[in-house]
């Protein structure tokens, strides 16, 4: 390994201080190493403001941004300008030459420019496309063009791989049909994390068990999950905190508006999700290693435990079920969360909040070791062939 500073290419469409989870994980990267190894770090991203989760940082390391074509809200556009914005950053990290470069996978086809115009990357894998657009049933597996993308995507191997669990770390390399050096590095860990001391309004001292759904709901989560969970609520021993947003959430919100045992809120701040004793996250079994949810592994990183209604096979599920429970989601929801909320004791939450805690220390040292993986790759300059 050489001692020299390391020098570094990130490419992600978001990147602070624009919201979004996938840019603060970059921002998390590029902190450390620059921090521990002075590395220089360049960030190649879409300058642009965009909704999404995460917290406000200011910017760190180098910063290269590139313009969009387009910002409104038109389904077929923004997926054409996607698809566009994903050829410019990649041509623009071509252009720069700057040491290793990681391809992220936001915007979507990212990995598919990248095995066309960069000869040696890292792909960090967040969620996967084109596979999520048939699992979103944009379009058909079957298709002509799906079909051809994916072959293309999955047709040169980058030389390294940050998987955001071993399971999709598999799923990726078969997808690949090669063994690649492989990193795990979970997404969503939260380092030094500020337990706020003071109750907050929504939690009652009443003895209940607290469950919240807080954040996304959209097309890879289930909302059948949240309605038959909110139908099984047993409002003598349950409270449940609803803080959610996107495309399945207005109707969910309608549901529950009014029912006794449900508090509505706009959002929980991270210093607050240790209040939630078991949070609830879905992930339809068509997304298993598509997309992995950041807030589990959040929520557990706070201290909490957590309800995951998903696949077995899900790294959710295997990174975080020490301090967890599974609901299926291919097998009927009611009757499992019926047994599950009849059958929880306040114990039982307790003894998984507390090996939460031992998972927590188990999760950060995954994520310094992935960096240090980082720092520590070797290999020619994406351009030229050449360190």
């Amino acid at each position: 390994m050489s001692d020299t500073a390391p020098v570094i290419t990130i490419i992600n469409r978001h990147y602070p201080p624009n919201p979004g989870i996938t840019g603060e994980s970059a921002w998390d990267m590029a902190k450390y190493l620059i921090e521990k190894y002075k590395a220089e770090v360049h960030i190649v991203h879409i300058d642009r403001t965009y909704d999404g989760g995460g917290q406000i940082r200011q910017p760190i390391g180098i910063l290269h941004p590139v313009n969009t074509i387009y910002e409104g809200k038109n389904g077929l556009l923004k997926l054409i300008s996607g698809t566009l914005d994903g050829l410019f950053l990649i041509l623009k990290a071509r252009k720069l030459n700057k040491g290793k470069v990681i391809v992220m996978t936001s915007p979507p086809l990212l990995p598919f420019w990248a095995t066309w115009f960069l000869k040696d990357w890292v792909l960090w894998s967040m969620d996967l496309f084109p596979e999520g657009f048939a699992a979103a049933g944009t379009i058909k597996p079957t298709n002509f063009i799906y079909r051809w993308v994916l072959k293309k995507t999955y047709q040169k191997p980058p030389q390294h791989l940050i998987a955001l669990g071993p399971n999709q770390a598999t799923f990726v390399k078969q997808s690949y049909q090669k063994q690649i050096p492989t990193t795990i590095l979970p997404c969503g860990v939260l380092f030094h994390q500020e337990n706020d001391p003071n109750v907050p309004e929504w939690k009652k001292d009443d003895g209940k068990i607290y469950f919240g759904y807080c954040g996304n709901l959209a097309k890879p989560h289930s909302d059948e999950f949240l309605l038959r969970f909110i139908d099984n609520l047993d409002t003598q021993k349950h409270h449940l905190i609803l803080a959610i947003y996107g495309e399945k959430a207005d109707a969910v919100l309608a549901y529950a508006q009014g029912k006794e045992g449900i508090t509505i809120l706009k959002s929980v701040p991270r210093s607050q999700l240790h209040f939630i004793d078991v949070h609830l996250v879905s992930l339809l079994q068509e997304w298993t290693h598509i997309a992995v949810p950041s807030k589990a592994v959040s929520s557990i990183c706070a201290g909490a435990s957590m309800l995951f209604c998903g696949n077995k096979e899900a790294d959710t599920w295997a990174l975080l079920h020490k301090a967890s429970w599974l609901i299926e989601e291919n097998k009927p929801l009611d009757a499992q969360i019926k047994t599950f909320l009849a059958n929880l004791t306040p114990a039982e939450v307790q003894q998984k909040r507390a090996n939460a805690q031992h998972l927590i220390e188990d999760l950060q040292m995954m994520v310094v070791n992935a960096y240090e993986d980082v720092r520590g790759l070797e290999f020619p300059s994406p351009l030229l062939g050449k360190g």
